[in-house]
């Protein structure tokens, strides 16, 4: 689902039409993940990710590639939900570190907050443009936590991008 198209939806469906985009997605499909929560306010998103055939490696535990896949979209989807102004956003970097290996169901929680937000917001007022890290841990039930990914989003606003692309 295209994010203009969930500008148009009321607001009390785009949680629950965000996590139908994601989860029809072929792209998103294939990584093996699910989205299993998308906050009201479009803050929180929450994905499950099962250890099965498709996801298992020949020694028997998840991917790395699985791991890492699942984590890529979710910050960018939910920064251009909820930014209120014409922007482009880029995963522009990421980085993983695998702690253990994983024979379970791991789940990745995403979170944009207000302050982070309003940050955001406040550096393309004042640059135009931003980069911002954020940090994935992927965990069992017990919360152990199995990954963590890194992901370097870049941020810009519409008009500004394309002056500098020429």
């Amino acid at each position: 689902m295209k994010l203009s198209t969930l500008r148009r939806i009321p607001v009390r469906w785009r949680a629950r039409a965000m996590r139908l985009g994601f989860n029809m997605n072929p792209a998103f499909r294939s990584t093996g993940g699910r989205v299993v929560h998308v906050s009201r306010d479009l803050c929180h998103l929450r994905v499950r990710l099962r250890l099965a055939r498709r996801t298992r490696n020949f020694v028997g535990s998840l991917y790395g590639g699985a791991l890492f896949a699942v984590t890529d979209g979710p910050h960018v989807a939910l920064l251009l939900a909820r930014m209120h102004r014409d922007v482009i956003i880029w995963d522009k970097a990421a980085a993983i570190r695998y702690r253990r290996p994983a024979y379970r169901t791991l789940y990745a929680d995403f979170h944009i907050s207000d302050e982070t937000l309003h940050d955001i917001c406040a550096e393309l007022d004042r640059d135009h443009e931003t980069s911002r890290k954020f940090l994935v841990e992927l965990k069992d039930r017990a919360g152990t936590v199995y990954t963590v990914v890194e992901r370097m989003v870049y941020i810009a606003d519409k008009s500004y991008y394309k002056l500098k692309r020429g």
